[in-house]
């Protein structure tokens, strides 16, 4: 017979559910936590003195509650003190951000990414993006971890991007090059975007209180990230939500992947660009141009909006009828096309998507915007910490 959990065991799992709260939902007061962990007044107060102690978090009474007698103490992520690195790999550009315990952004940077870059390359300014940040960081901060997001197919057990059509690279350990070239001695996770943008909206996003979500992102190529039964779905090896090279065209055009007919030549940027007769042209500017010609009443840039939204529309039904989502989200330059192609997409997916799933699907754009592939690759950072709270801050 197998033992029960020991006292210790049992310690640190409310350790980490008790800073987990905190991390997701803020200034929480210990009455809010005695009620949503289902433990006693001082077994909150006792963990919330150990996480104290550990620098983790505050405890300072309300500044205002309009209620008689003694207030309940609110316990309140260190920030400032406890915080994460975050990196983003797009297609078009390379961005890292200093992120605190609690998703609060404290400093970003942002560059252009040549679409030729390798990864050896994209390595050392990602690193001298965070030296620069690192200046301002107070001395007795805790860096607990850094979190990478990928456009591409990334390996979970050590980061390794197998695949990424869209910025040319195959076999890159673009985590252990970074390590390196940072010189500290924490853990970098590597995601893959979508996947991560997926978990920042779940956490703190237009998806919280949704267990099961898609995050369809696109930029040259199309990806998803999937939470199901409030769980990310990555696959055996990590490398689940390639959407985009769903087979949708027999025969049709070549996808940077070397197939042909994948959903992302009639949903990506180049399949767009091509549709609308601009196939020298490329990036996101490009995308925005064809739209606001749409708008304008250009004839060939409303045909392939049309045209794309159809698509998008249509391989939206599929995803609904095998995941039954509660929540679409459309990130990147898919949250683009479905703002331009809204009124294709919703009836190419009433025509598809089978009545019992369309019941309760809902469409959205991301809240975090842009910056959720950023939060989504701190909370990678992150889940170390939350984990094993004492240990991992050490």
């Amino acid at each position: 017979m197998r033992a029960g959990p020991s006292q210790d065991e049992i310690r640190r799992q409310n350790l980490g559910a008790l800073l987990r709260y905190v991390h997701v939902h803020g200034a929480t007061t210990r009455a809010e936590l005695t009620t949503a962990l289902g433990l006693n007044r001082s077994t909150i107060g006792a963990l919330t003195a150990d996480l104290a102690g550990a620098g983790l978090v505050s405890e300072g009474t309300p500044k205002e509650t309009g209620r008689a007698g003694r207030p309940s103490l609110v316990v309140r992520p260190e920030s400032d003190r406890v915080y994460a690195y975050a990196y983003s790999v797009e297609v078009d550009r390379l961005r890292a951000a200093r992120v605190g315990l609690g998703g609060e952004v404290l400093d970003r940077r942002e560059m252009d990414r040549p679409r030729n870059l390798v990864a050896g390359e994209a390595a050392p300014l990602l690193a001298g993006a965070v030296k620069e940040m690192h200046q301002s960081v107070p001395t007795d901060a805790i860096c607990v971890g850094a979190g990478l997001a990928v456009c591409g197919m990334v390996r979970r057990e050590d980061g390794l991007v197998r695949l990424s059509p869209t910025t040319g690279w195959v076999d890159e350990p673009i985590g252990a090059a970074l390590a390196v070239e940072l010189g500290i001695d924490v853990p970098i996770t590597v995601g893959n975007v979508a996947d991560v943008a997926a978990y920042a909206e779940h956490a703190r996003g237009a998806a919280v209180g949704c267990d099961n979500v898609i995050y369809l992102y696109g930029d040259v190529g199309v990806g998803a990230g999937i939470i199901a039964g409030g769980r990310r779905l990555t696959g055996h090896g990590g490398y689940g939500g390639e959407v985009g090279h769903m087979v949708v065209v027999r025969d049709g055009v070549r996808c940077d992947c070397g197939r042909r007919g994948c959903w992302e030549t009639e949903i990506g940027e180049h399949g767009l660009l091509r549709a609308a007769g601009r196939s020298e042209a490329r990036g996101r500017d490009a995308l925005l141009a064809v739209f606001d010609a749409a708008d304008r009443g250009d004839a060939r840039a409303q045909t392939a909006v049309r045209q794309a939204g159809d698509w998008l529309g249509f391989g939206v039904a599929n995803l609904v009828n095998i995941f039954n989502p509660e929540m679409v989200i459309f990130g990147g330059t898919m949250r683009d096309l479905y703002l331009a192609a809204a009124a294709q997409v919703r009836s190419r997916l009433n025509s598809n998507g089978l009545p019992a799933c369309l019941e309760h699907v809902r469409l959205r754009t991301p809240k975090l915007g842009d910056d959720a592939a950023l939060i989504g690759a701190a909370e990678l950072a992150f889940e170390r910490l939350l984990a094993d709270p004492l240990y991992a801050a050490q």
